[in-house]
């Protein structure tokens, strides 16, 4: 159903998109750099079952529009390019006030149930997932093979299952080195400016695309 080719193109663009430190990555690094990995691997299973959630809710919303509209494929990559642009621009805008978000700890250690809770919170709400389905999802699907929202699914539980283990690599390394992490403000600026660049340039690819199309 899905060939090769396809599959090789969608893993190249989700390793980009999820190893780009956006809301979810900067969340679980908070975390891990507050509390340790423990916290930070528990946070990830609660973001990467929001975001399995939030993939299901766009492929089955989307399928079968696309499977009707072509167009409606380009102006989604439109869309989502431009917001992902937009994404990256406030990334390098507000990155020391971020970095400076990403030091600051509760007053006490949340409890499992909670940090897998507020995890899911942030996952569903992620913006960058939201576009990257919306927005990537329907450029590799092959239309000729139909089943365009059985697609998006395997797609959606494939972009899940590498999120969590990019994200719980990113967990594990900052509970790991935490009081490295937390000791100097300006390396976390510097993330958060390398991400901001990322998704700059990949919502500008997306842009391209949509309008060689």
């Amino acid at each position: 159903m899905i060939d090769a080719s396809h599959l090789t193109q969608f893993f190249v663009a989700s390793i980009i998109i999820i190893m780009v430190p956006g809301p979810s990555v900067l969340f679980t690094l908070a975390r891990g750099v507050a509390w340790g990995r423990t916290v930070a691997v528990l946070t990830v299973l609660g973001n990467t079952l929001g975001t399995l959630l939030l993939s299901l809710v766009v492929a089955f919303g989307l399928g079968p529009l696309l499977s009707h509209s072509r167009s409606l494929s380009v102006v989604l990559q439109l869309l989502g390019g431009c917001y992902l642009i937009y994404l990256g621009a406030d990334a390098l805008r507000h990155r020391h006030a971020h970095a400076h978000a990403m030091t600051q700890r509760e007053a006490d250690r949340p409890g499992a149930g909670r940090i897998v809770r507020q995890g899911f919170t942030v996952g569903v709400l992620n913006p960058k997932s939201l576009v990257f389905f919306a927005a990537v999802f329907p450029h590799f699907v092959k239309r000729s093979a139909g089943h365009i929202t059985t697609q998006l699914v395997v797609f959606g539980v494939l972009f899940s299952v590498m999120a969590f283990c990019s994200d719980g690599t990113w967990g594990l390394i900052a509970g790991t080195a935490r009081e490295w992490l937390a000791g100097s403000p300006r390396r976390l600026v510097v993330l958060r400016s390398i991400g901001g660049c990322v998704m700059c340039a990949l919502g500008t690819l997306i842009v391209a695309t949509a309008l060689g199309a």
